[in-house]
This record gives structure tokens, C-alpha cells and sequence, in this order.
């Protein structure tokens, strides 16, 4: 099964090595039909602490890393992050 990759914006950098990454989607309601955004966040590995709150980053499935950290940053603003290999 593939892994899934997921875009968002980085809420907060505070924690050693973990970004939280807020992903927004949209889905149509079901009974009115109008389009609402959903978003969630995630806890994301990120090795050499470069993201900061803002920036635009991707994140990949990968095995756990601890009890809430499933995701790595493999991408920040565009450009590929050091130590990440990216699978498409």
C-alpha cells in the first residue's frame, strides 16, 4: 500500500525535532451540498529543526516514531528536506 503524503502549514515548531502540521481539506456536506473545510493536525518528525510556524510543508506515513508521531516532513516551502527520501 502506498504511503500517503499530505500538504498543510506549520502551526507550531515549539517541540525538539516535531513540527505540528495543520492540514486542511475540503468535503461536500451531505445534505446541502456545499463544500466545508475540515482540518486536522499532526505531529511531524522534522531531524534538523528547520521548519518554523508558516511554512508550507509535505509530510509522509512512515513508521512510528513515538506514541503520537507517525509522519515525517520530507518537503518545506518547495524545496526537499536533508535526510528525507521522497517516494512518490
Amino acid at each position: 500500500m502506498p504511503k500517503r503524503i499530505l500538504t498543510g502549514r506549520v502551526a507550531s515548531d515549539k517541540m525538539d525535532k516535531t513540527v505540528t502540521v495543520l492540514v486542511d481539506r475540503r468535503v461536500m456536506h451531505p445534505l446541502y451540498k456545499k463544500f466545508i473545510r475540515r482540518s486536522k493536525k499532526y505531529a511531524a518528525h522534522d531531524e534538523e529543526n528547520l521548519c518554523k510556524a508558516g511554512d508550507l510543508v509535505r509530510i509522509i506515513e512512515c513508521p512510528p516514531i513515538s506514541k503520537r508521531k507517525t509522519w515525517r516532513v520530507i518537503e518545506r516551502n518547495g524545496e526537499a528536506v536533508a535526510g528525507a527520501e521522497t517516494q512518490v
